[in-house]
């Protein structure tokens, strides 16, 4: 099949790669405003250039993938599903919480395919541990942590437009959470602060933050993101249950030392980067694509389970400015 990539960034380079090793990838066709690096891509993976999205639509393209800046994609969901093109486009579905609802409104009705990019849900670790919960391996849940750790801050631009590390960073463990639980969070409670890096709280945002999530079970979730973690990326989740407590990341690249003695776990160099702890999740994003565009599997990630993790993003950033808890059914009603 033929794909299209919007957006030659950092990550769109990085699908471009990914993509021209699948088997069911024949040929790319790129688009980027920036034009050196639409050609530095050709130029690597053979791949077609075009200069507009509109142009990369009418290129006879089987499926889009959009990597371009978020602000982009709204209409570029909208350009694919007015084509009749599937579409897979990276978190967030639009910059804010409403823009989403407008952009699920405007396709709602549409036949069109549209996978978000939640790399989680493809990740062996996380897979397995969705189906020993849903296999009722571990009886019945109490207790949730989900774990994610940024090496070092992103830069000013990126925090000024982001959003807030709820919605830009912690998003992904609220999506995980749903996804393998199964249940969908009720109520919220978030704090936060900032030990470092001035631009972050410039931008009137946090570097370190704690959410305890109630899921509609009664199960609690409880989640830590930081922007300042020495040791490396680190991406974990514990579950545990009445009968057995598994966890998601405990492996010899764990960013994490231990002090007691003898032990000598996790023995790896540590993650240093998302890219490098999620590469082979980001393939098997991909390849899923691939059979959405070939009709063969509906989208493993829609914009309804975006949207979702969106709410719980929106519920937390209240609930760390106004210190107090605060259910996702006001952030929807307001």
């Amino acid at each position: 099949m033929r794909i299209g990539i919007l957006g030659l960034g950092r990550i769109g380079a990085f699908h471009a790669e990914t993509l021209s090793g699948l088997d069911a990838v024949d040929s790319l066709v790129v688009a980027d405003p920036f034009t050196d690096a639409a050609k530095a891509a050709a130029e690597r993976f053979g791949a077609e250039v075009a200069d507009s999205p509109e142009a990369l639509l009418a290129a006879g393209v089987d499926g889009i993938v959009v990597a371009a800046a978020t602000d982009a994609h709204p209409a570029l969901i909208r350009a694919g599903v007015e084509a009749g093109v599937p579409v897979f486009c990276e978190k967030p579905v639009a910059r804010t919480i409403g823009e989403g609802v407008e952009v699920l409104r405007a396709v709602r009705d549409t036949d069109v395919p549209i996978q978000i990019g939640y790399n989680r849900r493809f990740d062996a670790g996380f897979v397995a541990a969705r189906a020993a919960v849903h296999g009722g391996e571990l009886g019945t849940l109490h207790t949730v942590r989900s774990t994610t750790l940024d090496p070092a801050p992103p830069p000013a631009a990126y925090v000024a437009a982001s959003g807030g590390i709820f919605r830009d960073c912690s998003v992904h463990d609220f999506d995980i959470i749903r996804w393998v639980t199964g249940r969908e969070v009720t109520e919220v409670y978030a704090a936060g602060g900032n030990r470092g890096a001035d631009h972050i709280r410039a931008a009137g945002d946090a570097d370190t933050t704690g959410a305890v999530l109630t899921l509609d079970d009664g199960t609690l979730a409880v989640v830590s993101n930081s922007r300042h973690n020495g040791r490396g990326y680190d991406v974990r989740m514990e579950i545990h249950g009445f009968r057995d407590s598994i966890a998601v990341g405990l492996e010899d690249k764990l960013p994490l030392r231990s002090v007691e003695p003898g032990v000598t776990f996790p023995a790896g160099t540590p993650h240093d980067f998302f890219m490098d702890r999620f590469t082979a999740a980001y393939r098997a994003e991909l390849t899923a694509f691939t059979e959405v565009v070939a009709g063969t599997r509906p989208s493993p990630c829609t914009i309804e389970d975006a949207l979702e993790a969106g709410w719980i993003a929106e519920a937390c950033t209240l609930s760390l400015h106004e210190h107090r808890p605060v259910t996702i059914a006001e952030v929807r009603g307001a």
